[in-house]
């Protein structure tokens, strides 16, 4: 080769490399977000004068709408281009992150953040795939899988620690400030990818699109709306249940008429394709609880601040991300199903040593066992779960198939994260009004009224928080009000985490099924298809 065509082949390599980080940092900031409202509930809560159900309303709206969206926007995305819906993704992105960076008000953050947000990872996550499929060949497309899988799994592990640091020594505000920056970096260099055009059917199936909003949107925004004491919660849960029994006889209809559908009913007469989507569906209901319920007892209960709150959260994140790694490359001849009968197994024990642990413990210190037993199972699923669905669907569904395993897990992390709020707030509320009326401290002409103040005001609030509020009161009463407080708070929790345990053990009874039914081998790599 002359020095004239090595000067010319030289850009192109460099611009490939450089694009495979640019597509691992978008990567990195759509895993890292969630990872920094977590930890920092307890300071969005005190900045904004919200309450504990409002900011995981948010969290849970978030997921809900990429769930929602993400099988409807693989569409739109094919249609508009898939370069456009990158674009579009990351704005919706960086509008959601200056949203928080900037907001004043929870309503701010529920706009912005969680639908802004929720939609603009529902557009980007197909068109990222497209974009590596188109950009990238042989074995520089698998080390760009690699690269932003790896990002995406740091995210998940570093999350909490930096979401903590962040929130603690700065603000909450300067981590999603510095999301902006980091898009701002990636779109900068947009010109490097290069569109990949759809040349399959135009046609969109709206009736599908519409029922499946509707059937997700209803039964997640039903828990949500229980959970904030609203009203028409029945009927929001009856039209979301309603509306994902319409679009399945919706879809059958269709597929029988040969007309479009929004995706294929025939992949779910595969039974490991099923038996793994209900897996990956508990497991992420799993994660969504605990991630929710958690966070709220080491700062609310142990009062920590974010940065030792993610400490004490480490011990999960690093975990499952070692376990992933680890098995990924020690599993061998395992099967598959078995490696996923003992991710829930581990997983619900971690948990049920947790639950007692919650009124007795003084430091996050106890959490760490139990914590890494439970992140052990979970990065056995995160190994296991996405080859064991997709192996058995043919090459040319392939990316159908993951659009909706993503689309499964997304909804049961929505869910998870509202059930396992919901659950907890609906405890904490009959707790507080049980242990008020049942004082023999508290005036009986006071007894309700003191329960009300509590469920609206007090709602997981730290003791130390609550002291403060209500100075003025005679002083037995005051320690009897700070340990009604406690008691149902620690109630509550415990059985907020009932909700992550039950979906482990449903999980664990779904693994048995899997073992019934014969392994079968992927016969092409699934090298990116579980992000």
């Amino acid at each position: 080769m002359g020095a004239e065509e090595q000067t010319q082949a030289a850009p192109a390599e460099q611009g490939s490399k450089r694009l495979m980080v640019l597509l691992a940092m978008a990567m990195f900031v759509l895993v890292v977000d969630t990872s920094l409202m977590n930890v920092s509930i307890s300071a969005v809560i005190e900045d904004l004068d919200t309450t504990a159900s409002g900011v995981q309303s948010a969290i849970a709206l978030e997921a809900l709408v990429s769930a929602a969206f993400i099988l409807i926007n693989s569409k739109v995305g094919d249609l508009i281009g898939r370069k456009r819906a990158y674009v579009l993704g990351l704005l919706g992105y960086a509008i959601g992150a200056l949203a928080m960076t900037l907001a004043q008000s929870l309503t701010a953050i529920v706009i912005f953040w969680a639908i802004f947000g929720g939609l603009g990872a529902a557009l980007l996550l197909p068109a990222m795939q497209s974009l590596i499929h188109g950009n990238f060949s042989g074995a520089a497309q698998k080390q760009a899988y690699a690269l932003i899988g790896a990002a995406a799994a740091i995210a998940a592990a570093v999350g909490p620690l930096l979401g903590g640091f962040v929130t603690t020594f700065l603000s909450w505000r300067v981590g999603f400030a510095l999301e902006v920056v980091i898009i701002a970096v990636v779109l900068s260099q947009i010109a490097l990818i290069k569109d990949v055009p759809y040349t399959g059917p135009r046609q969109v199936d709206a009736v599908g699109a519409v029922l499946s909003v509707v059937g997700m949107g209803g039964v997640v925004l039903g828990i949500l709306v229980w959970q904030e004491g609203g009203e028409f919660v029945l009927l929001l849960l009856a039209v979301g249940v309603l509306g994902l029994g319409s679009l399945a006889r919706w879809l059958l209809r269709q597929k029988r008429a040969g007309r479009v559908t929004l995706l294929d009913p025939d992949l779910f007469r595969s039974p490991n394709f099923t038996a793994g989507i209900s897996g990956q569906m508990m497991q992420q209901i799993t994660l969504g609880g605990a991630m929710i319920v958690l966070p709220l007892f080491l700062q609310m209960t142990l009062e920590y601040n974010a940065m030792e709150a993610g400490l004490s959260l480490a011990p999960l994140s690093l975990t499952m991300f070692a376990a992933a790694l680890l098995v990924a490359r020690v599993a061998g001849d395992s099967r598959p199903a078995a490696l996923i009968r003992t991710g829930f197994a581990l997983a619900a024990v971690g948990i049920l040593i947790i639950i007692p642990l919650v009124p007795r413990v003084d430091s996050g210190w106890w959490l760490v066992i139990p914590l890494i037993i439970t992140g052990c199972g979970l990065g056995l699923l995160v190994s296991q779960l996405n080859n064991y669905t997709l192996a058995p669907i043919e090459e040319e569904r392939i990316s159908e198939a993951a659009g909706v395993n993503s689309a499964a897990g997304s909804f049961g992390l929505s869910f998870g994260l509202a059930m396992g709020g919901g659950v907890m707030l609906a405890a904490l509320a009959l707790f507080f009004t049980q242990l008020s009326e049942s004082s023999s401290v508290i005036p009986p002409a006071e007894q309700q009224q003191i329960a009300t103040v509590l469920q609206e005001d007090a709602e997981v609030m730290s003791t130390t928080a609550l002291a403060e509020q209500i100075t003025g009161q005679p002083a037995e009463v005051e320690e009897e009000v700070l340990a009604i407080n406690e008691t149902a708070r620690n109630r509550s929790l415990q059985v907020g985490l009932l909700v992550p345990l039950l979906a482990t053990l449903i999980g664990l009874a779904n693994s048995f099924r899997m073992l019934r039914l014969p392994d079968i081998k992927a016969a092409n790599s699934l090298e990116g298809l579980d992000f």
